[in-house]
C-alpha cells in the first residue's frame, strides 16, 4: 500500500487509487451517499433488481454459487438471495471490518444459506479460497463500479471473472448508462456535503493506516463530468502550499494543485456488451430503468 500510494503521489497528476475510499468510515459514508436524492444509482439499480429478479434468476438456472465484487451493505444480494435461493453466497471485499458485519447480518438473516465472506482486493490478482463442484458460479458486480476503472483495465477486471466463475458461469452486473451532465454532475455534488466528506476521508484512511499527517480540510472537494471521455472525474484540490508527511516521506503540493481519486465511467448498452465480449462473456440479457438511466446486464 505504501509503495503504491506513494508513487502515484509522485506523479506529475498526483493520484489515488479510489480503492482507498473504503476503510470502515468511507465505507459507511458511502451508505449515506446511496440514500441521497441526487444520487440516481442505488435507488434505481434496487427498483430493476426488485421488478426483474425472478427473470435474471430464470437466465442463471436452478443451480448456483454467488460471488459478490464489493458486498457493501448487502441491501441489493437480499434481492438476489431470495430470487436465485444459491448454494452459497461469497462476498468480497477488501474493507475486512465492514464485510465481515454484513456477513453474519446476511448469516442469521438467511439460515439456509453458507455464507463465506472473503477479505481481498479483487482489483488485483485473487483466487477463489475454494470451489464447489457442480454448481454455477455466478459474480454479482452492483453499483456500476465497474465505471470506476478505466476500460482497458475494466476488460482486464472481467476477464479475471471470467477465468474465476469458469466456461459456464456467468455475471451479473450493473452499469450506469451515459446521461445528461447535469443529471450527472448533481450526483457527485450533492448539498448535504456527503461525497466531499466521502473523497477526503481517503486523506483520514492514509492518515490511519501510513502513519500520515494530512489536515484533510486543507483539501477541497471537485467533482465534474468529462463529457467526451464519458466519466465523472473526481479530485481533491489542495487549498493552501503545503507538505505533508506520509509512510515517512514528504510529499509537497502547490496551492490548488489536485489529487485525481476517482474516475467514475458511463456507458451505452452496445459499447459495454462489446466491452464484456472481449473478455469473454455473452449477452444473456439485460434490463433497464424507464428514464434510462442505469441498466443491470446478465452475460454467459
Amino acid at each position: 500500500m505504501k509503495t503504491e500510494v506513494l508513487a502515484g503521489l509522485a506523479r506529475e497528476q498526483k493520484r489515488i487509487s479510489p480503492k482507498y475510499f473504503y476503510d470502515e468510515r468511507g465505507s459507511a459514508l458511502f451508505e449515506a451517499i446511496t440514500e441521497l436524492p441526487e444520487y440516481y444509482p442505488t435507488r434505481t439499480e434496487i427498483a430493476i433488481l426488485e421488478s426483474y429478479g425472478d427473470e435474471i434468476a430464470r437466465g442463471v438456472g436452478d443451480s448456483s454459487f454467488l460471488i459478490e465484487y464489493g458486498s457493501g451493505s448487502s441491501r441489493k444480494i437480499r434481492l438476489l438471495l431470495e430470487s436465485l435461493r444459491p448454494s452459497g453466497y461469497m462476498p468480497v471485499d477488501i474493507s475486512c471490518d465492514h464485510l465481515l458485519a454484513a456477513a453474519e447480518a446476511i448469516a442469521s438473516e438467511y439460515e439456509w444459506l453458507n455464507v463465506y465472506p472473503t477479505c481481498a482486493d479483487y482489483s488485483s490478482d485473487w483466487e477463489l479460497p475454494f470451489t464447489r463442484d457442480g454448481v454455477r458460479k455466478v459474480a454479482f458486480f452492483p453499483g456500476s463500479s465497474i465505471g470506476n476503472f478505466e476500460p482497458t483495465d475494466a476488460r482486464r477486471f472481467l476477464s479475471g471473472v471470467r477465468r474465476t466463475v469458469g466456461e459456464d458461469g456467468a455475471l451479473i452486473i450493473g452499469v450506469d448508462l451515459k446521461k445528461s451532465t447535469d443529471v450527472v454532475e448533481r450526483a457527485y455534488n450533492d448539498a448535504e456535503g456527503v461525497t466531499a466528506e466521502f473523497n477526503r476521508n481517503i486523506l483520514h484512511h492514509l492518515n490511519s493506516r501510513l502513519k500520515g499527517e494530512f489536515n484533510p480540510e486543507r483539501f477541497e472537494h471537485l467533482a465534474l463530468y468529462n463529457e467526451e471521455a464519458g466519466r465523472v472525474e473526481m479530485y481533491l484540490v489542495s487549498t493552501t502550499r503545503q507538505t505533508v508527511m506520509l509512510g515517512g516521506e514528504q510529499v509537497s503540493f502547490e496551492q490548488g494543485e489536485t489529487i485525481h481519486t476517482e474516475n467514475s465511467y458511463k456507458y451505452d448498452a452496445p459499447e459495454f456488451t462489446s466491452l464484456a465480449r472481449e473478455a469473454g462473456f455473452n449477452l444473456g440479457g439485460s434490463w433497464r430503468d424507464e428514464s434510462n438511466y442505469f441498466e443491470v446486464f446478465l452475460f454467459d
